[in-house]
């Protein structure tokens, strides 16, 4: 080929990384898209429909150095869920399937929040807050359907929410499982966010050892306690073998984030040693198909 013809010939379009932010107004997309930004994503935030689809063909350029691109979608008005379905139709012509993530809370969260920063709801017009919340609930059913993760905002902190959206978006891998392993109390309520959930309370309870009730599964004493126990390592085994299964298949269907909850009475002993070694194991998983990257989580560590 002579220079003339390389001049001539167009450089190749990448294939960006596409995520989708969309999800009920006051749910916490701001949160997610500051998360990802951080995380090395190019985000545009509230950008109108019909420029979306430029934005994405910008990202495509050959001489492009944005390679992950997180687009926030804002309802704007009731075309908001035909339009991403046809912006989703447009990027699979060229060959780019985006995922996408739901950001949602309950109803009486989110009319919290509007009231705290005495904002309107986009679709609330001269009705009321509530009947606007129920009204983008109801268009915006089907779009989270579809959606490659559901996040509910209604009982996490910032610091939660953050760790949920490293652990899905901030890994390179696309062959890593990402689990949060969360240790938790029973008594302060099942975490609503948990795909999985194991009960150790079957364990003795180091809070009756006097020279145990103090400290908490971090430290070494009460690990040897726990994991000392009759049935305590065998739980342990079997557990991680279910999850390296339950992983396979998520890599099968395309899913790369789990929550795994462990829990005692009131998430301060038997709970965090035991999410402690099952996170040290699982981080040592690998096979074919991939590995798990994963992160620990002691939701009620502190609590008195």
């Amino acid at each position: 080929m002579s220079e003339v013809e390389s001049a001539a010939t167009p450089p190749p379009a990448q294939t960006p990384d596409v995520l989708l932010v969309t999800g009920l107004s006051g749910a916490g997309s701001s949160t997610v898209a500051n998360v990802l930004e951080d995380a090395g994503w190019y985000v545009a935030d509230n950008v109108p429909h019909t420029l979306i689809g430029s934005m994405v063909e910008l990202a495509r350029g050959a001489d492009s150095a944005i390679s992950r691109l997180a687009i926030v979608m804002r309802i704007q008005d009731d075309s908001y869920a035909s339009a991403l379905e046809t912006l989703r139709t447009d990027l699979d012509r060229v060959g780019i399937d985006p995922r996408v993530v739901f950001i949602e809370a309950s109803d009486q969260v989110l009319v919290q929040r509007f009231e705290q920063v005495r904002r309107r709801h986009p679709l609330q017009g001269n009705g009321t807050l509530i009947s606007a919340i129920v009204t983008e609930r109801a268009m915006l059913a089907g779009v989270k359907e579809r959606a490659d993760l559901v996040v509910d905002t209604s009982g996490l902190s910032v610091q939660r929410l953050r760790v949920i959206i490293e652990g899905a978006y901030a890994e390179a891998s696309v062959a890593d499982v990402s689990v949060v392993v969360e240790s938790f109390g029973f008594k302060y309520g099942l975490p609503i966010d948990a795909d999985m959930v194991a009960d150790v309370r079957f364990l003795p309870n180091p809070y009756w050892v006097p020279e145990l009730k103090d400290h908490n599964g971090l430290e070494q004493p009460v690990r040897d306690y726990v994991l000392g126990q009759d049935g305590a390592p065998e739980f342990l085994e079997k557990y991680e073998q279910i999850l390296r299964l339950v992983g396979d298949g998520y890599r099968r269907e395309g899913k790369r984030y789990m929550t795994v909850a462990i829990g005692c009475t009131g998430g301060k002993h038997r709970s965090v040693a035991m999410t402690e070694a099952l996170a040290a194991a699982l981080s040592k998983a690998t096979d074919a198909e991939g590995s798990f990257s994963v992160r620990v989580a002691h939701r009620d560590l502190g609590r008195e």
